[in-house]
């Protein structure tokens, strides 16, 4: 990474208190706030306790703004994205609303959140659908085993971005192909990669891709966006429907009018009115990611994440669990020991914050971590094997 850049990142950690008392490496958790979301929060609070401004316009206009703005973020038009409360809001729009029939299958990977399989089950019982799993290989989506779970009545194939536990990326461009030659749907989780994973959901021909914002967008809790292909709209059936479903041009002197159409963009989709704190938290961090950029901060956290390899594969006492192949690399890094539990509470003593996952220490990296960082963690990984190994 070139000096400016490194100085760009140097400069946007100012943003984040948290540095000065511990070293958050749990980003693929939730993100710590910064002083922008906060301040952003707190204007808005102030505002709507003074009671002397009509602040709902401001609302709508940053609920535009968002959705230009992610719409950007993962090459899309600002009528393919709508606000939603997380990544599962976005799912359930696929799950009950995709034009699915009686004995259609859906495929979903037997090492999937629980988000994304909870949904397709709900909905696979009330439709009466098929829930059928892809099986792993090493515990990381294998592209083979799709391959072979496909059959002629596959109708959806919903899989992460990016693996919760281990940081798999997954092949997206290698799913749509397969999807695209067997007509099926495409549904994607992009929680633990929007944000620090460059992705193009058009020209991967993803029908539908959601997102919460609270982890790796650094926004507040119980929010997020979906994207609908434009294609793909039409054909969603919308089991619930809001005033706000139809276009009101934000004009509101005259709500007797029972005949607007509904909006031809997601927003369609939307429920209702939103909470703009969370929305004023949204515009403020989403403006951090427009001025670094998303390469810039994938490049800024593979950077560390190599740090962090290089010296846990020149140790015999920790093994990576994480695949190392570039394609499926991301801001996340796990590794296992022996006494795993018993690091995990020493790392956490020393104010390194991160969590165990399905048997490894999972390391997320973000834009607000430096080299320092890493070199603390692993002279703490050094001391722990000379008292434990």
């Amino acid at each position: 990474m070139n000096k400016t850049l490194t100085q760009k990142f140097a400069s946007a950690r100012k943003y984040f208190p948290h540095i000065n008392k511990v070293i958050y490496f749990n980003t693929a958790s939730y993100g710590p706030f910064s002083t922008l979301v906060n301040d952003a929060i707190v204007e808005n609070l102030n505002t709507r306790m003074s009671a002397d401004k009509d602040d709902s316009h401001d609302a709508f206009a940053i609920k535009e703004k968002l959705r230009n703005g992610y719409a950007k973020m993962i090459g899309a038009d600002k009528d393919d994205i709508g606000i939603g409360q997380n990544t599962s809001f976005g799912l359930n729009i696929a799950a009950f609303g995709l034009p699915l029939k009686p004995g259609d299958e859906i495929l979903v990977s037997d090492v999937e959140f629980p988000a994304l399989v909870y949904t397709w089950r709900a909905a696979s019982e009330e439709r009466k659908l098929r829930l059928n799993f892809i099986k792993s290989k090493n515990r990381f989506f294998s592209i083979e085993n799709l391959e072979k779970a496909i059959t002629k009545n596959t109708r959806v194939v919903s899989v992460s971005f990016v693996q919760f536990f281990n940081g798999y990326k997954n092949d997206l461009a290698a799913i749509s192909d397969i999807c695209k030659k067997h007509k099926i749907f495409f549904v994607v989780d992009g929680i633990q990669g929007m944000g620090v994973e460059p992705i193009n959901v058009r020209e991967l021909g993803i029908d539908i891709f959601s997102s919460g914002c609270q982890k790796w967008m650094l926004a507040p809790q119980g929010c997020g966006f979906f994207y609908l292909a434009e294609n793909i709209r039409d054909k969603l059936s919308n089991h619930y429907m809001s005033w706000l479903s139809a276009d009101w041009k934000v004009e509101f002197t005259n709500l007797f009018r029972y005949n607007l159409p509904y909006f031809n963009s997601s927003q369609r989709y939307e429920m209702g009115y939103f909470g703009t704190l969370n929305l004023f938290g949204m515009n403020a961090s989403l403006g951090l990611f427009e001025e670094l950029g998303i390469k810039n901060i994938q490049q800024h956290n593979y950077e560390l994440i190599g740090r962090l390899a290089d010296y846990l594969n020149q140790k015999e006492y920790y093994t990576i669990t994480s695949s190392m192949e570039k394609k499926h690399l991301s801001s996340i890094l796990t590794f296992t020991c022996d006494k795993l539990k018993h690091l995990h509470r020493f790392l956490l003593k020393n104010k390194i914050i991160l969590v165990e996952r399905e048997g490894s220490i999972r390391v997320s990296i973000h834009l607000f971590n430096n080299h320092k960082e890493v070199d603390r963690l692993v002279g703490l990984l050094d001391e722990f094997e000379k008292d434990n190994g």
